[in-house]
């Protein structure tokens, strides 16, 4: 329709395997699609549900620029995540 605004849909691209609290930083496995920095990411799960832009992803403390299905990555996150939170982008 015409005027009216459609949420923005989303994939799933991953999920975290681990969360390092004292340092902010979640270990998500990347099981469809792709991750770079500057991507637009929604964590979701029972108690978790924000959106960040990701700043950058490490391999190990080695930046890379993508992240695709199969490889797991360190990420700076903005709250706490839990193990078995959700990775969404946007399409």
């Amino acid at each position: 329709m015409k005027g009216r605004i459609m949420p923005e849909e989303e994939m799933q691209v991953g999920k975290v395997t681990h969360y390092f609290p004292k340092i902010g930083v979640a270990v998500v496995e990347v099981t469809a699609g792709s991750i770079k920095a500057g991507d637009e990411i929604h964590i979701k799960g029972h108690t978790t549900d924000f959106r960040q832009k990701v700043a950058s992803i490490q391999i190990e403390h080695d930046k890379i620029e993508l992240a695709e299905p199969g490889i797991s990555v360190g990420m700076k996150v903005d709250e706490p995540v839990r193990d078995h939170d959700l990775v969404y982008k946007a399409v």
